[in-house]
């Protein structure tokens, strides 16, 4: 009916999938000009276009359901969208769909079927690209399982724009959450310190050496700057060690530990972290909609 050469031609005619262009091709009997028009109608050739733009807005969120909790994130290309009820619906339907579900990667999560419609969550992205006019983008989700005695902590932060999700062993929902909220505004990188990367720990402690050094001190007492300095260092790194954000006086293990519980695991999600913005004013992103829509 069709070879696989027309499966390629169809995608770089529409930017599509190769499994969108092959049923589209089998739709429509291998008819190239029908199978682009299946595609624009369903809005995945449009979506599809969009692909190479960039989505660095949009919102971060976390729930749980009894012993499971959920944090994701979803991108947009402008905070308009992002703060838009339809985009935060999407973010709840996808939130809402992990959580009834076993799904750990990526891969599982887009094969999800979305409640009371025929869709997977990949489809209701690309759908909801179409309608809505920008890229939009299910960018990554962690599932995490607690045990009975266990707590979890969920803090959003900003709108949705920082979420953090904790677990504690013991202690209770007011103290996890006051952890959660720490996580959110001091952004520690490991919960204790032999879970910070040993990479990490050589090149610091490489640069505190040659710092020290430097300054030209005695060895003995260089040694015991480059310790105090490493120490610091963890300090500032560390979830445990970091001064309480809500009582200086104590850090976050001691508060923790005082209310009868530990730190288990955490998560922290900042929107658009680790993604490369592109710089634009208000008056440029709002002709680039309307050019959009031309």
């Amino acid at each position: 009916m069709f070879k696989t050469s027309d499966i390629k031609e169809l995608r770089d005619k529409t930017g599509a999938g190769m499994l969108d262009c092959k049923k589209a091709l089998e739709a429509n009997n291998g008819d190239m000009e029908k199978a682009v028009d299946w595609l624009r109608e369903k809005g995945i050739a449009k979506a599809a276009k969009k692909e190479s733009r960039i989505a660095a807005e949009g919102l971060t969120a976390g729930s749980s359901l009894d012993n499971v909790a959920v944090i994701l994130e979803i991108n947009c290309e402008t905070d308009f969208v992002a703060q838009n009820a339809d985009f935060k619906n999407l973010v709840s339907t996808i939130m809402d769909t992990l959580l009834h579900s076993k799904a750990t990667t990526m891969e599982e999560a887009n094969l999800l079927k979305v409640a009371d419609t025929n869709e997977t969550i990949s489809e209701t992205i690309v759908n909801f690209t179409a309608k809505i006019g920008e890229k939009i983008s299910f960018r990554r989700f962690a599932r995490v399982e607690k045990k009975d005695n266990e707590t979890f902590g969920i803090y959003s932060h900003m709108g949705g724009k920082i979420t953090a999700l904790v677990v504690l062993d013991g202690a209770n929902s007011d103290v996890a959450r006051d952890v959660a909220m720490h996580v959110a505004a001091m952004n520690p990188t490991s919960v204790k310190r032999d879970e910070v990367p040993s990479d990490l720990v050589e090149r610091e402690s490489h640069v505190i050496k040659e710092q020290v050094m430097a300054e030209g001190k005695p060895a003995d007492i260089a040694l015991k700057m480059v310790t105090g300095r490493l120490n610091k260092f963890y300090k500032e790194i560390c979830l445990e060690e970091q001064p309480f954000i809500k009582d200086s006086s104590l850090n976050v293990g001691t508060y923790v530990k005082n209310n009868g519980g530990s730190i288990v695991s955490m998560v922290r999600y900042a929107v658009g972290e680790g993604i490369e913005k592109k710089e634009e004013n208000f008056a440029d992103e709002v002709m680039s909609q309307i050019n959009a829509a031309k």
